[in-house]
């Protein structure tokens, strides 16, 4: 089978996906910390093997994945280190370049799939820029949020995605172990009794940086991640992505 991958494939292969109107699927992630246990690329792996993933579950060749945004909205993690962040007018800016540069090449339909709870907000608010200033069909996703139904059941201690979590751990321990410090779990804990649609919608919002939330840099319980976990919640993203790529909306 051919890869899936934007990266992997040549020129023509790609000019012929998009005259056989093929979806992009455009993955945009973060490079920041995550706790004392896990390495910054975390959003960006993970992102970027949902996707990829999903992807080879949907039939026929309909969709192609784009290479991943590193970089995201991520000030409220700089003061723990070991992270690159945008500002909104740089953030938006290189997003209309990517879709643009996708719209040139003929594509006419993106999906862009969200790994980093910092750039929900302003991906809604981007739509609007995006519909009015590119010909393409938009839409923007984040994938544990998506997949949140699936997910709740498999996880022990949380009800949903946080940071740097029993989550995201279980995740990374399935998929890039060697990206996760087993030595250093003992303190990958923080704000335990936080709740995930809070944290991603709040009634009543203010900036805090991790920092003053969370010295960990964790939201959430590393210590209850495995491996066997994670790959249960790897294929319940990547199922919950396909599902919506081959339903009605994703085909439109």
């Amino acid at each position: 089978m051919a890869s899936v991958m934007w990266k992997q494939r040549t020129a023509p292969e790609l000019n012929a996906l998009a005259k056989a109107g093929a979806l992009v699927i455009l993955p945009v992630a973060s490079m920041e910390q995550h706790g004392p246990h896990l390495a910054v690329g975390v959003d960006t792996y993970l992102c970027e093997s949902v996707c990829r993933l999903a992807a080879e579950q949907v039939a026929g060749g309909a969709c192609i994945v784009a290479p991943t945004l590193w970089v995201g909205m991520a000030e409220h993690h700089m003061a723990l280190g070991g992270t690159f962040t945008l500002d909104i007018p740089t953030y938006r800016a290189v997003l209309i370049c990517l879709l643009k540069s996708i719209e040139r090449h003929g594509f006419k339909r993106v999906l862009i799939v969200n790994g980093h709870g910092g750039n929900i907000a302003a991906l809604g608010a981007f739509l609007p820029d995006f519909a009015r200033e590119t010909t393409l069909s938009i839409r923007a996703v984040t994938y544990f949020e998506l997949a949140k139904p699936a997910i709740t059941p498999l996880i022990e201690k949380q009800d949903g995605t946080m940071h740097a979590c029993e989550v995201e751990t279980s995740m990374m321990m399935a998929l890039r172990p060697d990206e996760v410090r087993a030595d250093r779990l003992a303190g990958a804990y923080g704000m335990l009794e936080a709740e995930s649609a809070a944290l991603m919608r709040p009634v009543v919002a203010r900036y805090r940086p991790f920092m003053e939330m969370t010295p960990s840099g964790v939201i959430g319980d590393a210590r209850f991640a495995t491996r066997e976990k994670g790959e249960k919640l790897v294929a319940a993203c990547a199922e919950a992505l396909a599902s919506w790529i081959s339903g009605p909306e994703g085909r439109s």
